[in-house]
């Protein structure tokens, strides 16, 4: 049988990124001991729920999401809160979560749905596509190919050599691409992401990625709609790269 392997091609911004990003890491690495507090972890964690809902069109504001975490009630569309508040309870589960197994993928993603939609927890079973705003940027593969893919695209995350920056800015490209679920993709895919990374660098946990991914949406669409029309996540794994660095530099 053929090993799976991603389409992805490295570039040399690629390696100056990663460079850059691992300069960066250290140097929070060793910030954090003295300087980076609980109550600083718990504001970036809050600033991350509010980002990757808004990328869905959450509507709701950092500080009724503030407000929602902390046990407050919030007037507010009853749906948009139960979002915050399911996306908030899958994150504290983030340092015990393995990001290597399906069966923790599925317990994220009915925690996260739950409540929002009937087939929470379960792959999909119809075929869905990815948009932007009304716009159709990619249709999914068959219902029935999900498993497979999914557990063929984990098996290669354990097996490649690639640097981690790298395999998970490439697993968060392929998860988007299978979009496995009926909904609630483009969330569960995010946070996974950030699971990959703290898995590698424990500061991950709690740097706001999602938050520059939000300034810069069209360009994460157009990113991922330039890699399938390409064959090649590189586009996308750059982008991301660029994020991440941005992130480190911007809120540590």
């Amino acid at each position: 049988m053929d090993v799976y392997a991603p389409p992805y091609q490295t570039t040399d911004d690629i390696t100056v990124l990663v460079a850059e990003i691992c300069e960066e890491i250290e140097r929070i690495s060793v910030l954090q001991k003295d300087h980076i507090t609980p109550k600083h972890k718990k504001e970036n964690l809050i600033c991350t729920i509010h980002s990757t809902l808004a990328i869905e069109n959450n509507s709701l504001s950092m500080s009724q999401v503030t407000a929602i975490c902390e046990g407050k009630r919030v007037l507010g569309n009853p749906v948009e809160v139960r979002e915050v508040k399911n996306t908030y309870d899958a994150y504290k589960l983030l340092p015990e979560l393995n990001p290597l197994d399906v069966d923790s993928l599925l317990k994220v993603h009915s925690l996260m749905m739950a409540g929002l939609i009937p087939d929470n927890g379960k792959f999909r079973s119809q075929g869905v596509g990815v948009f932007n705003g009304e716009k159709i940027i990619h249709m999914a593969p068959p219902a029935a190919l999900v498993p497979s893919q999914v557990h063929n695209l984990i098996s290669w995350y354990k097996e490649s050599n690639l640097h981690p920056l790298i395999k998970s800015a490439v697993f968060h490209y392929e998860f988007e691409f299978i979009h496995p679920f009926a909904d609630g993709n483009g969330r569960v895919g995010r946070m996974w992401h950030t699971l990959l990374l703290g898995k590698w660098k424990e500061p991950f946990y709690w740097l706001p990625i999602d938050a520059l991914i939000l300034s810069r949406r069209q360009e994460y669409y157009s990113a991922f709609n330039q890699a399938n029309n390409t064959a090649d996540s590189a586009c996308f794994v750059e982008l991301l790269l660029e994020i991440i660095r941005d992130t480190l530099k911007r809120f540590c």
